[in-house]
């Protein structure tokens, strides 16, 4: 008898015991058998979440126009696609500040077919998004949801107008978040897998309850070769809810300033100096850290007391505060040793300035 075929006979012979171990179990003991599962089963269909969120996305078409005194002054010189969200009842719409910046025209296309020019709300272009708002009755509002519960492997939707297909729907998993890739100021990216394409830019990331959980914004790309697949990104709904507010109430989104330029200082040489795991080391300063008596090559381990570990993570911390808070700084000065200082933050420039 040949190996391949011992083998054959040996996993049908298993199998056969197997089975008739487990039918006298359920003859004697039926309670061992779980037949509704407790474990959550896979989704067969998303169907649901799709029914409940994909009303609220709307697909915009940018049109750029010729400037005056030039050949083409008044006519259409460009076109865009975009997406866009519906957050409230009265209109409002989040998408992203690349998708309208240049744009002279702007219509929103809602998933019922109607069609409205939209008045601007605001923009943050520090976060890439922008506000807009379209006065239409009965219009439909998704549900928002919270980024800071995600977990890596939650599923989750991209829904937008992809390649000029509106409502197009693509499925995946959260692949990471806090994702910082330099595509703008403060970023705090969800990384996923769901395909997001040319014209999905301000869609909607979506959970399977059909909650917005991210406003879809950038895929990765490579120079003179074709975009790897799987690798896209979206701003996170709780950045969203506060850039919203701002905008809103100030016209604005107000934010702390140290008045510094600063840059990782990865573990090892930060080791070197006898501080243990990554810092972060001022590149420049002025403003607020220079009157704190902050200087270039100071390197910061803490802000009110929580442990820097990055560049991102200590713009962050400073621009959530608000302008003439007080913050306590802690780090190491090379040759000179550990240092305390307090600072006085002001409100940061506006960007561009």
């Amino acid at each position: 008898m040949t190996t391949w075929w011992r083998v054959l006979v040996f996993i049908a012979q298993s199998s056969a015991f197997g089975l008739a171990v487990a039918f006298f179990i359920v003859l004697l003991r039926p309670d061992l058998v779980n037949l509704g599962g407790s474990a959550q089963s896979p989704a067969t269909s998303y169907a649901s979440a799709v029914n409940a969120s994909a009303p609220a996305v709307v697909s915009l078409r940018t049109a750029r126009l010729g400037q005056r005194g030039s050949l083409g002054a008044g006519m259409v010189v460009d076109q865009g696609l975009g997406s866009g969200v519906i957050i409230s009842g009265d209109g409002l719409i989040v998408t992203n500040w690349h998708v309208i910046r240049d744009a002279d025209q702007v219509v929103v296309q809602l998933a019922d077919g109607r069609e409205a020019h939209p008045r601007f709300v605001g923009a943050d272009p520090e976060t890439e998004l922008a506000l807009l708002k379209v006065d239409l009755p009965d219009l439909p509002a998704i549900r928002l949801g919270r980024s800071d519960t995600l977990e890596i492997g939650d599923v989750v939707l991209a829904i937008g107008n992809a390649y000029g297909l509106s409502q197009s729907v693509t499925s995946g998993i959260v692949s990471a978040t806090g994702r910082g890739i330099g595509l703008t100021i403060f970023e705090n990216f969800i990384q996923t897998d769901a395909a997001i394409n040319i014209g999905n830019s301000g869609g909607a990331l979506v959970n399977t309850r059909g909650e917005l959980i991210g406003i879809n914004t950038a895929r990765f790309a490579t120079l003179n070769r074709s975009p790897p697949e799987g690798i896209g990104f979206a701003i996170p709904v709780n950045l969203v809810r506060g850039v919203m507010d701002e905008l809103l109430e100030h016209g604005r989104v107000i934010r702390g300033w140290l008045g510094v330029d600063a840059w990782d200082l990865p573990g090892m040489n930060a080791a070197a100096l006898g501080i243990s795991g990554p810092a972060v080391e001022l590149a420049e300063v002025g403003g607020p850290a220079a009157a704190a008596g902050l200087i270039a090559g100071d390197i910061i381990t803490h802000i009110n007391d929580e442990r820097m570990l990055s560049r991102d993570q200590a713009m962050n911390r400073v621009a959530g505060l608000r302008p003439g808070d007080t913050i306590h700084i802690r780090g190491h000065r090379p040759g000179a040793g550990a240092f305390e200082t307090v600072a006085v933050l002001e409100e940061r420039p506006a960007a561009g300035r």
